[in-house]
C-alpha cells in the first residue's frame, strides 16, 4: 500500500525539469548562397571556438531572402551564448582569407555587433540567460 501511494504521489507531481526553445535569427547576409551554422555554447571558456569543438549542440539552417532562423528546442535554464558562420561554400568551417588570418565568410556571436584584436569573443560577455524560450537576433560580421 505504501509503495502504491508513493507511486502517485511521485506521478502527481514528477520531478521534471523545464525546457525551453531558443529561436536564433540572422538578417543581412551578404547573399544567399551557402547555408548558416549554427552553434550554441552553455560553458565558460567555450568562445572563442573556430574549428566547432566545444559546442553544446550545433544545426544548420537554409538562408532565404538573406536572412536565416533556427530553433533548438528541449534546452535546459542556464546561460547560453551564440556563434553563427554564413558558410557560403557549405564545407563546414570557418575559411580565412589569403594570407591573413581573417574570415572571408559572415561569422556572428551573440551580443556583439563587432570582432577583432581588442574586442575577441568570450563566453561571458556573449552569453544570456534562457529561462523562458525566447529570440535572439545575432548580427553578421563580414571582415
Amino acid at each position: 500500500m505504501l509503495s502504491l501511494l508513493i507511486g502517485l504521489f511521485s506521478f502527481t507531481y514528477p520531478n521534471q525539469e523545464a525546457k525551453y526553445s531558443l529561436t536564433i535569427k540572422v538578417e543581412n547576409l551578404r547573399n544567399s548562397k551557402g547555408v548558416v551554422q549554427y552553434a550554441i555554447y552553455n560553458k565558460d571558456g567555450s568562445i572563442p571556438d573556430e574549428k566547432y569543438e566545444k559546442y553544446f549542440r550545433k544545426g544548420i539552417a537554409e538562408i532565404s531572402k538573406n536572412r536565416s532562423t533556427l530553433t533548438f528546442n528541449d534546452l535546459p535554464a542556464g546561460k547560453y551564448a551564440v556563434s553563427i558562420l554564413h558558410d557560403e561554400n557549405e564545407n563546414g568551417k570557418i575559411d580565412k582569407k589569403f594570407l591573413v588570418p581573417m574570415p572571408s565568410e559572415g561569422v556572428g556571436i551573440s551580443n556583439y555587433e563587432s570582432i577583432g584584436l581588442f574586442n575577441r569573443p568570450n563566453f561571458s560577455k556573449a552569453s544570456f540567460r534562457v529561462d523562458s524560450s525566447l529570440t535572439k537576433l545575432v548580427n553578421i560580421i563580414y571582415l
